[in-house]
């Protein structure tokens, strides 16, 4: 059996209500999550290390309710982190064989907020190295599988994340999207997954893959969830020099609203004609098309908006990512941590290093470094990494028009469903392409929502519907996306995660 009961499967949202009113235990709730990864993770390979300290901390919560402790509202409630997100008491690799091993001496920021609003780590997800890839086959410690069809991809770079929360191994995971990680696996595993704000979590303890994209967020199974996670994560962090330094509203508070509304009427709805094309898998169009549908219906305006410079997006973050990437990964030096390799005979520094990265680096990374490094080089620098910048600021002027004319604009969260395992692997450009939905938000630095918008008719597997909106407007993502979630659901007589095939 897959140790699949009502405790896996429920809301983090419906959990927490059981664990304050005293119905459900921490512990309890904490073991039969255990008791899916130890039943169902040997096939879907979500996680790369499972904590040790799990039930200790959640009988700590416990513990803290049973003595009147005023606690968080998703105290007890059982999280998966991403492993590019240091933790003080488990390994964080990245994915690589480079850090295999290591354990951080610090939390990340989102982890120790975790950790302080009475949450309980269950491990750490599986990711594809460095978070370079869209589909977590480029992790050093293998693939993981979608929960829908094990023989496809659950996205990435943070399947993992997404393929546990999928599966019920978690009801809760962070993941990091630095060109769609979050949106895209959420897409494809049938999962929410939102990339907040540029600066509205901090990065601190985020393993860096390009440091001007990189942004951390929640992933769940309801829109609910992600906002109860978000706001735990969330705020000013003085640690990190990207870090927005305001108040944030509630985004509960948000989605709540969201769920309650009784119209959409006044709210215009801009869909980029550049990310609605014809070139997409055809039961991504038509399940997009069906979801505006139901939005006009609900009162929402649907206006098409023109972002010319989308074209250009995909081009320029293979530019940006690969140069910033070279450069965060040149501290992998086999000198002061991480994997260090001596060549036989011995050698110098320089011999070490090359050695070390030889083993350490496979080659999706190889591959960025080397462009990042040519594109950053003399000569180059201008004709390359700089164009792409001046790129990113007309996309980033496309998307300020836009939003005169849109409170929020959409699109897929991924041009088709899950691929197979290894369909891909072979040609890079392909791989690239199933971001090119999701990436402008990362250069423009706006925040974006993915959520389940119904299977594809021709294969059955989850569809992602994208929702985007201006910068700080994060809160306006989880309402919206709560209303469509309800009427998606009216639609179908039932969740989406309540179609997912048994493991067991």
């Amino acid at each position: 059996m897959a140790a699949l009961n009502d405790l896996t499967t429920m809301s983090a949202a419906d959990l927490a209500g059981k664990l304050s009113s005293g119905e459900v235990s921490s512990v309890e709730a904490t073991q039969a999550h255990l008791d899916r990864i130890a039943a169902v993770d040997d096939r879907v390979h979500a996680f790369l290390h499972v904590s040790a300290d799990a039930l200790a901390n959640a009988k700590r919560i416990d513990e803290r309710r049973a003595a009147g402790e005023s606690l968080g509202e998703l105290a007890g409630v059982p999280v998966a982190v991403k492993d590019v997100l240091c933790t003080i008491d488990m390994p964080t690799t990245a994915g690589s064989k480079i850090l295999e091993g290591w354990v951080p001496p610090y939390d990340a920021t989102p982890v120790a907020k975790l950790r302080a609003a009475g949450l309980i780590p269950l491990g750490k997800t599986n990711m594809d190295e460095f978070a370079m890839g869209s589909s977590t086959e480029h992790s050093a410690y293998g693939p993981t599988r979608n929960p829908w069809d094990l023989d496809r991809i659950p996205g990435g770079s943070g399947g993992g994340s997404a393929a546990a929360v999928s599966a019920f191994e978690a009801p809760l995971a962070l993941g990091s999207d630095t060109g769609g990680s979050i949106r895209q696996p959420a897409s494809v595993t049938g999962s929410v997954g939102v990339k907040p704000t540029y600066g509205g979590v901090s990065r601190y303890g985020a393993i860096a893959l390009a440091s001007s994209l990189d942004q951390v967020g929640p992933v769940s199974r309801t829109v609910l969830d992600s906002a109860l996670l978000h706001d735990v994560i969330g705020g000013h962090d003085p640690r990190d020099s990207t870090s927005l330094n305001e108040q944030w509203p509630s985004f509960a508070a948000a989605a709540r609203a969201g769920a309650a509304a009784e119209s959409l009427k006044g709210l215009r709805v801009g869909v980029i004609k550049q990310l609605d094309s014809p070139g997409f898998q055809a039961g991504v169009s038509q399940r997009f098309h069906e979801a505006l549908q139901l939005l006009t219906d609900f009162g929402a305006e649907i206006v098409e908006v023109d972002a010319p410079h989308l074209e250009y997006a995909v081009e320029a973050y293979y530019l940006i990512l690969p140069a910033e990437a070279s450069s965060n990964l040149a501290k992998f030096d086999s000198v002061r941590f991480g994997l260090r390799v001596t060549p036989e005979g011995g050698g110098t520094v320089e011999d070490v290093m090359a050695a070390t990265r030889e083993a350490g680096f496979g080659d999706e990374v190889k591959r960025r470094i080397i462009l990042g490094t040519y594109a950053l080089s003399a000569g180059y620098y201008d004709a390359y990494y700089g164009s792409a910048q001046k790129v990113r600021t007309l996309i980033q002027r496309d998307f300020a028009a836009a939003f005169e004319k849109a409170d929020v604009l959409v699109s897929p969260s991924a041009p088709t469903t899950a691929f197979k395992l290894g369909e891909k692997l072979e040609d890079p450009m392909a791989m690239y392409l199933n971001d090119v939905t999701t990436i402008p938000a990362n250069l423009a630095g706006i925040p974006g929502m993915g959520l389940p918008m119904g299977l594809a008719p021709e294969d059955g597997l989850p569809t992602g519907f994208q929702i985007m909106a201006p910068a700080r407007g994060d809160a306006r993502l989880y309402e919206v996306g709560a209303t469509l979630e309800r009427l998606l659901e009216a639609q179908w007589g039932h969740t989406l995660p309540s179609q997912i095939p048994a493991l067991g």
